[in-house]
């Protein structure tokens, strides 16, 4: 049964998508002792985490973006220009990017998304292991989901 006294409305509006997000989070803390364990901690933020490949003139080569959370890595992107693939720079931007990770962060674990014409392989040459696919995400390609852990 519906309940009528709503009405049901689509526009973009941020101020109730961060309303949202914070009483989500109110009550996944409320019902989850990892989270609550998480709060006031360092962990408990997202914090970003970026690794650059430049040359003396500040040409990008490369670059990895992620960021860390509750003693995870995520790496949001990886990427590396096409006169510079096949020379290692990309397991290079991984690595240093991992040692960050848990050297500093105290991470365990990374994590990262990738299509299938992307670099599957190449993550799980790297130690990843892919824990789920997507087929059709979107339509005619696979996402792949890969973790791996760092300690």
């Amino acid at each position: 049964m519906v309940c009528r006294m709503f009405r049901l409305e689509t526009e973009v509006d941020k101020a109730r998508r961060d309303l949202l997000r914070t009483r989500l989070r109110e009550a996944n803390t409320a019902a989850s002792p990892v989270l609550r364990a998480l709060r006031g901690t360092p962990g408990e933020r997202d914090v970003p985490l970026h690794v650059w490949a430049v040359n003396d003139t500040d040409e990008l080569a490369g670059g990895l973006v992620g960021y860390t959370w509750a003693t995870w890595l995520h790496v949001t992107y990886l990427w590396v220009d096409e006169r510079h693939r096949g020379q290692g720079l990309g397991a290079r931007l991984l690595a240093k990017a991992e040692h960050l990770a848990t050297t500093t962060r105290d991470c365990r674990a990374a994590r990262l998304e990738t299509w299938d014409f992307q670099a599957p392989r190449f993550y799980v040459k790297q130690g990843y292991q892919i824990t789920c696919a997507i087929p059709d995400y979107p339509p005619g390609i696979t996402e792949y989901t890969l973790t791996k852990r760092l300690v």
